[in-house]
């Protein structure tokens, strides 16, 4: 089987700018990630998270390395460039990924976040399940 290095998008958002609030999401958006496209953490690359202007109250990374065996992923955390009428309190990520070739990438756009893609927002199976719907990329 080939493997290759694969780019895997995805974001939420949350209702307010707290430490709790970002956990849960990160939280929610990283499971779903792993749990869709079968990720194990030696795997990945690295992580790109980026946050709205409104949102300081945790870094997404920190949330992230508390993960079993995330703590050796290069993460980074930056701010996302603010365009008047955008998506408000939005978490973002890019993740670089080691995949087989032939595997499915599963974009992972929740809450708000899945009208930014509705393309890759789409209720999806999971992997294995009958209707696999392809990555675009």
């Amino acid at each position: 089987m080939e493997w290759q290095m694969r780019a895997i998008r995805g974001a939420t958002t949350v209702s307010e700018n707290t430490t709790e609030a970002i956990r849960e999401a990160v939280t929610e958006l990283l499971d779903e990630l792993e749990k869709r496209n079968h990720l194990q953490p030696k795997d990945i690359i690295s992580v790109t998270f980026s946050v709205t202007r409104d949102l300081d109250a945790i870094f997404p990374a920190a949330i992230a390395r508390t993960r079993p065996a995330w703590d050796g992923v290069a993460m980074l955390d930056v701010q996302q460039m603010h365009v008047e009428g955008s998506l408000q309190r939005c978490i973002r990520f890019l993740i670089h990924v080691y995949l087989p070739t032939s595997a499915p990438i599963y974009h992972t756009y929740l809450r708000n976040a899945a009208n930014l893609r509705p393309d890759w927002s789409l209720p999806q199976p999971l992997p294995g399940s009958p209707q696999v719907v392809e990555s675009k990329v």
